[in-house]
């Protein structure tokens, strides 16, 4: 037995780690965008059920033969999940390329396309991986008759006890090798387990060497399980109420937590841990047989509705507290009963535990979507969080479910009740997030995001999520101007990625040019008129543009031409998927759409020497002319870089080259200083790109698959800085 749980602990981690590398590699490809990410994860899971649920039919071919067989089978997932490693990456650029060549413009056309294409780089391998319950259920069943009733549960919890490997050590060589490398490390583990399981199967090749119980027959009878539908429905809601919780506490406790993926690993982390601990109590309370129904509904309700609390502002607690408390609970009662159903559903058989995570694995994929699509665009993160606690409270107020488990006795209904009413109570307590903004504050809310604009005068702030991406600033000017005077010709278009409070977007109008902007956020544009008055105005213009989606993959897929390209990434610096706007890979896609003569801006904050290092190289071996200013110590460099040569010009020249309506537009935060003086300000900060990069010489080229700037951790412990790691503050 230690074997297999050995076996399912390597390959619950490996399952994470593939997700996570996976994830980010098909939305590299095929966009950074909400409805891409729910693809993905919902591919994922529809593999890990696929699998499942034909790995137990199966298995029935061999339910009455020795372990050897299983074994084997075994082995071969385990040298298919290692290959896809090797695969998967080279499937998604083959998927990115079919849809450059087929040329799509129509965004569902796209999403039907890429999902298609995600659907045929990860589902066989995914599929693989489900498979592994039902197989390790069999071999367990061959070999250890006294163990194979409740063998679904052993293997569950050695594979969630994987997962939170999964979940915290991927970042960490993710920093140091990249995410090519971190899936090799993936690879290697699952070629050991593959000849780890052959190793072992020479083991059993002999019959005298199986062990059978002296009261067993030598074909055992197959195990009926349990014919309760209930426990199927119950799998469902186990699945669709945890995975939808999962979008619902990104958002809930980013505000705490920020952006980082760091952050994200923490949220993983905690949910795993618990799931291992939920797993651990039943494996311990399952010789007692101990459950009772209607305290177990209560219990987990009230567990829902724990996030609630714990994402209040008014409560004073470390961040990674709310998280714990908020999370745990609730992922410590799927951990105890996931496992306790699918065993009493089962009994020990891997076609019935394949059908039975395969119906946990449907809720896990409908769960995200129900969340982001359906709910978080109209409810707060307050009420969805209580939508999904409501089937657990239901259930422990009706006696049709309470005995779903085993009947409670009456000491047990009343606490079970006192339970359901302090859940109900603290949903109606607790307090948003939202309620700490002043009245007059814009709230938008989309499947994408909570967008929150808030402050009077040159106070506005946006948030996005709880966080802090922008004011109202001069650089976001600069970023408009700084290119377009520097031109060798008169500009006629330009494209503007990142919309933010769109000051960058009103001041390229400024120049009487066609504007573009690429916003991945459908809320942010409709915040227009709270930061500018003029915004109404401006977006009835027809030399005006703004296109909802991801800004690599709107260049890919358009065939327009721009005289100066602006690049605006929100902050913080290390948010996750941030370096998606500073590697070659996008670099390369934007040279394609500057026209002859055109000119990149790339802004970037201040960041740490190897990420400041790493950008400009990017930028340098992407353009042959590349120049950089320091515009003021707190708001890092303005990039330009263009294939064409970048002029000397004084800020005479500069402000000479303006049209009226542009230097009004540059002097409006600055009405005490001319053009020039501007101007003046910005080219007394050049550095050469050589001085940027000797700051850290040895740092390659920002690429996709090296995102310095997101993945910090040890190199902030090696210095003794921990200023990146402190979490954003709620308090507006």
């Amino acid at each position: 037995m230690l074997w297999f749980f050995l076996f399912f602990l390597v390959s619950g981690f490996c399952g994470v780690l593939y997700e996570v590398v996976w994830l980010r590699l098909a939305v590299a490809q095929f966009g950074v965008t909400s409805a891409m990410v729910s693809i993905v994860l919902s591919m994922f899971m529809a593999g890990l059920g696929l699998g499942s649920w034909v790995g137990g039919r199966l298995m029935r071919r061999y339910e009455n033969r020795t372990v050897l067989p299983a074994l084997r089978i075994y082995a071969a997932t385990q040298f298919l999940i290692g290959s896809s490693a090797l695969l998967v990456p080279h499937e998604l650029l083959w998927g990115r390329a079919l849809l450059a060549w087929v040329g799509l413009s129509s965004s569902a056309a796209f999403y039907f396309a890429s999902g298609l294409c995600v659907a045929i780089a990860l589902i066989p391998w995914c599929a693989c991986m489900g498979a592994t319950i039902p197989v390790g259920m069999l071999a367990i069943r061959c070999s250890f008759q006294a163990e194979s009733s409740k063998s679904f549960s052993y293997l569950y919890f050695s594979n969630v006890s994987g997962a939170v490997g999964g979940a915290l050590l991927p970042p960490l060589f993710i920093e140091i090798i990249g995410f090519h490398g971190t899936l090799g490390v993936g690879m290697m583990l699952n070629f050991l387990l593959g000849i780890s399981a052959l190793a072992l199967s020479t083991r059993y090749e002999a019959p005298a060497t199986i062990p059978v119980s002296p009261t067993a027959d030598a074909t055992p009878a197959r195990p009926s399980g349990s014919k309760d539908v209930r426990a199927l429905i119950l799998l469902f809601l186990t699945g669709l109420t945890s995975m939808g919780m999962e979008v619902v506490w990104i958002r809930q406790f980013t505000p705490y937590l920020g952006t980082m993926v760091y952050s994200f690993a923490l949220i993983l982390a905690v949910y795993f841990a618990s799931t291992f601990l939920g797993s651990c109590l039943y494996r311990q309370r399952m010789r007692r047989n101990q459950f009772e129904g209607r305290l177990t509904w209560a219990l987990l309700g009230l567990f829902a509705v724990l996030p609630v609390v714990m994402a209040d502002p008014h409560l004073a607690l470390a961040p990674p507290i709310r998280v714990l408390l908020g999370i745990g609970p609730f992922s410590l009662g799927l951990g105890f009963i996931t496992p306790l159903l699918v065993d009493r559903w089962s009994r020990g058989d891997p076609d019935r535990a394949g059908t039975a995570y395969a119906v946990n694995v449907l809720g896990c994929i409908l769960g995200p979507l129900l969340a982001g699509f359906l709910l978080l665009p109209y409810l707060t993160e307050h009420w969805v969080q209580a939508v999904f606690s409501l089937p657990w409270l239901a259930m422990a107020a009706s006696p049709a479910w309470s005995s779903t488990i085993e009947p409670a006795s009456r000491g047990k209904k009343a606490l079970s009740y006192a339970l359901l009413a302090e859940a109900l109570l603290l949903v109606v307590l607790a307090r948003d997030y939202e309620e700490t903004f002043p009245a007059g504050s814009w709230i938008l809310r989309d499947n994408t995001a909570t967008v929150i604009a808030y402050g009077q005068g040159m106070q506005k702030r946006l948030l996005v999520n709880g966080v802090g991406v922008t004011g109202l600033t001069q650089i976001t000017k600069m970023m408009a101007h700084l290119p377009l005077v520097f031109l060798n010709h008169p500009p006629q278009s330009a494209l503007v990625i990142c919309f933010g409070m769109g000051t960058s977007y009103r001041s390229l109008l400024s120049w009487g040019i066609s504007a573009t902007a690429a916003e991945l956020v459908p809320s942010l544009p409709k915040m227009f008129p709270y930061f500018h008055p003029d915004a109404g105005q401006l977006l009835s213009s027809p030399r005006s543009n703004i296109v909802i989606d991801d800004g690599r993959r709107y260049l890919e897929r358009s065939s327009a031409h721009y005289d100066v390209v602006t690049v605006d990434p929100p902050l913080p610096l290390h948010a996750a998927g941030s370096s998606l706007l500073y590697t070659k890979e996008f670099y390369a896609i934007i040279r394609q759409r500057l026209a002859p003569g055109g000119i990149l801006q790339q802004w970037l904050p201040e960041g740490d020497p190897e990420t400041r290092a790493s950008v400009t190289r990017a930028l340098t071996e992407s353009f042959a002319y590349v120049r950089v200013f320091a515009y003021s110590p707190q708001w890092g460099y303005l990039f330009l870089a263009s294939d064409s040569p970048i002029p000397q010009r004084s800020p005479v020249e500069l402000a000479q080259r303006m049209p009226a309506s542009a230097v009004r537009d540059i002097q409006e935060w600055l009405p005490f200083l001319d053009a020039e003086h501007i101007f003046l300000s910005v080219l007394l900060g050049e550095r050469s790109p050589a001085e940027m990069i000797a700051a850290s010489p040895e740092t390659p080229a920002m690429q996709d698959d090296r995102p310095f700037n997101e993945y910090f951790l040890l190199r902030s412990l090696e210095r003794g800085q921990t200023s990146l790691l402190r979490t954003s503050s709620p308090n507006p």
